[in-house]
């Protein structure tokens, strides 16, 4: 069923950007790196190119479904979402994350609010959709990586690929033992009928103007003081001192060799910069093969939960709303840093 609808959008924004002044103010004045001019650069900035992407993302499902589009969008996923009993919705959901992660899931809280999805339908697309994220920065990072690291670095995306590729199968097993059959794939079904061309264009026209000025608003009411929030507490450092214990943590506990603490810290600090110190102790050889491979899915594992806070928790709890965004930030994350878990103990014992 459809979710009920906030009554006054406009006036809980109001609440929210005065909320966010005063945290604003309050920084300003309260911590000698942050001035007004950083915040129009490094927060205004990217903040209203977030809140663009996700109007783009809004605006898109609608269009896409009210035009009558998702089955053929989803096209090329089709056999695999049928067994998984996700539809052709969460599949067309699934084909536009390989484009963006943003539209992705601003398709599918649209198709949840209409009640054309269930929640277990949202949440495992959500999670299946880690798989295209997977490809959607690949051709950058692999050219970056490989000269970087050689060997080490390919059977690093080998063990991240195949722990994508593992908890995505899986996850489709567990809709197909656990889901019904969506309404929308039953033959011959009445909601199968599709309107005439200027129909749905009418249609699409009409919704749009109905439903995207509401939801752009409710989706800032959250994003926008959250991603404050967040960046107020990058500024105070916060995230570097979690990112730093978390390190220290796990290489003084499991893994206490000082050459790998070196490789772990870089990495959790920067992308680029773990690869490259990694590159620089394997060719000294300070390092084997497989010791490499060990510390950067360590780092790996270690990184992308912080960075996940830090990046995706205000677009994901202004997309779905606070609960259900902090539900599938954390279950998603879970998965992932689980997977990879996995792969790397697997990878110990029998590389």
């Amino acid at each position: 069923m459809a979710r009920k609808k906030a009554k006054h959008p406009y006036r809980a924004l109001a609440v929210s950007l005065g909320l966010t002044l005063i945290m604003l103010t309050a920084g300003v004045y309260g911590l000698e790196t942050l001035n007004w001019p950083v915040v129009g650069g490094r927060l205004i900035r990217p903040l209203l190119r977030l809140l663009g992407f996700i109007l783009v993302g809004l605006a898109a499902g609608q269009v896409i479904e009210a035009m009558g589009w998702t089955r053929a969008l989803a096209l090329a996923a089709r056999p695999v979402f049928r067994f998984g009993r996700l539809g052709h919705r969460c599949g067309a959901a699934f084909m536009a994350a390989f484009v963006s992660g943003v539209t992705a899931n601003a398709m599918l809280v649209e198709f949840y609010r209409d009640g054309k999805i269930s929640r277990q339908q949202l949440f495992l697309t959500n999670f299946v959709n880690q798989f295209p994220a997977f490809f959607l920065h690949l051709p950058t990072t692999f050219f970056i990586v490989i000269p970087l690291t050689g060997r080490a670095g390919a059977l690093y995306f080998l063990l991240t690929f195949t722990a994508a590729l593992l908890r995505t199968l899986l996850l489709l097993c567990y809709g197909r033992l656990r889901l019904p059959l969506p309404p929308a794939e039953v033959p011959a079904a009445a909601s199968d009928h599709r309107p005439t061309r200027g129909t749905r264009w009418k249609d699409m026209l009409a919704g749009v103007r109905r439903k995207l000025p509401r939801r752009i608003t409710m989706v800032a009411v959250y994003v926008v003081p959250i991603y404050v929030a967040v960046f107020m507490a990058n500024t105070m450092g916060w995230f570097d001192f979690m990112r730093d214990a978390l390190a220290h943590l796990v290489v003084s506990s499991f893994i206490p060799v000082e050459s790998l603490s070196v490789v772990v810290l870089s990495f959790v600090a920067e992308f680029t910069s773990g690869f490259a110190a990694a590159g620089a102790l394997l060719d000294a050889g300070v390092l084997t093969v497989k010791q490499t491979v060990l510390a950067l899915l360590t780092g790996n594992v270690l990184a992308f939960p912080i960075r996940a806070l830090r990046h995706q928790l205000p677009h994901y709890m202004g997309i779905f709303e606070p609960k259900m965004g902090a539900q599938l930030l954390i279950m998603g994350q879970a998965l992932r840093v689980g997977s990879v878990a996995l792969a790397g103990v697997v990878y110990f014992l029998v590389g």
